[in-house]
Parts: C-alpha cells; structure tokens; sequence
C-alpha cells in the first residue's frame, strides 16, 4: 500500500512540475512563441523592406499567429521561446532586406543565434543594441552593407563563439582589445 502511495505522490509532484514549466501549444500540442516575442518580431519587420516576400510568412493574422512557423524564426521545442534568427534573401536572384535593424529584437531575450547576412542595410551602422543581447552565441552580419567603426559595443557578448562582419565596409576605429576576449575556439571573420 506504501509503494502504490509513494507512487501517486511522485506522480502528483510531477504533474504539478510539469504545470510550473513554461510551455505554450496551440489546440494541437505544437508550441507556439511568445506573445511579447510576436509582437517584436512584428515590430523588427516593420523596419524593413522585403520586396522579394521572405518574410510573407510573418503576419499578425490568426492563420500566422506561430511565429515558430515563420520562415527564419526557431524556437525552443520546451518553452516556445524565440532562439534563432536567420534572415537571408529566398535565393541570390531575389532583392535582399532593406531597411533598418529594430531595437523590438531586445525583446528576444533568448536569442542565442542572429544571422541577417546578405541584406542590404545602407551604409548603416551596425546598430548599439546588438551588444546587448548577452545570449547571442552566434552573430553573421556579413555581406550586408554595413558601414562605419567595428563597434567596441560588440565586446558586451560574452557567450559569443561565432562572429562575421566579413564583406562590410567597417574599419577598425579605437580600441579593439574586446576581439581578445573572443577565445581561439571561437570564429571571428
């Protein structure tokens, strides 16, 4: 009688931790993002112009309320988080994004993975907000016409193991020594 008590208890204790984990699923058990995490993916489009349709998979309609589904969008399987970022034209015939880099990206505070190589950013900046999303462990940003200092800003990502501003027109500007807390595992291109 013990055993079949213990039993219950440890079921009941893993039910109720099963409960206390963040998890969203739709009616089918598929796990969808954030509300917040939508939002500011939204909000990060909104600042670019996509003539060739790589982001016609993002929208606020109920039929694209996943933004797990979204082309370049990946999410943690355990709790729908929005992880990865990668954003590229659909093929080298097609118009690459333009526009601006949204701060609504600071919103993704598990982005571990930001890839938006091949685009065309104008001759801007690398924005100062990129230093601060700590969780990024990779980061391209090649070929996409960025222009201007390396930003020491970049130095903030401390999880960072790959990175490649290869292909812009930045120069080196002051102090670089936050490249030397990149260690030799690490990529920097």
């Amino acid at each position: 009688m013990t055993v079949g008590i213990k039993f219950l208890q440890h079921l009941f204790l893993l039910l109720i931790l099963f409960q206390l984990e963040p998890r969203v699923a739709d009616s089918n058990n598929i796990i969808r993002c954030i509300d917040e995490e939508r939002e500011a993916l939204l909000t990060f489009k909104e600042s670019l112009v996509d003539e060739s349709g790589v982001l016609s998979s993002w929208g606020p309609e109920d039929e694209k309320r996943d933004c797990c589904k979204w082309t370049g969008v990946g999410c943690s399987n355990r709790t729908g988080h929005v992880i990865k970022l990668e954003i590229q034209p659909i093929d080298f015939d097609s118009f690459p994004l333009r526009g601006t880099i949204s701060p609504a990206l600071l919103q993704l505070h598990r982005l571990t993975y930001l890839d938006l190589s091949l685009n065309n950013f104008s001759g801007s900046p690398i924005p100062e907000f990129i230093g601060s999303l700590t969780k990024l462990s990779y980061l391209d940003l090649s070929f996409a016409e960025f222009e201007g200092p390396i930003p020491s800003h970049l130095g903030n990502l401390s999880a960072l193991q790959h990175l490649d501003l290869s292909l812009n027109h930045l120069f080196s500007a002051g102090n670089l020594d936050w490249l030397s807390h990149l260690s030799v595992e690490k990529s920097c291109t």
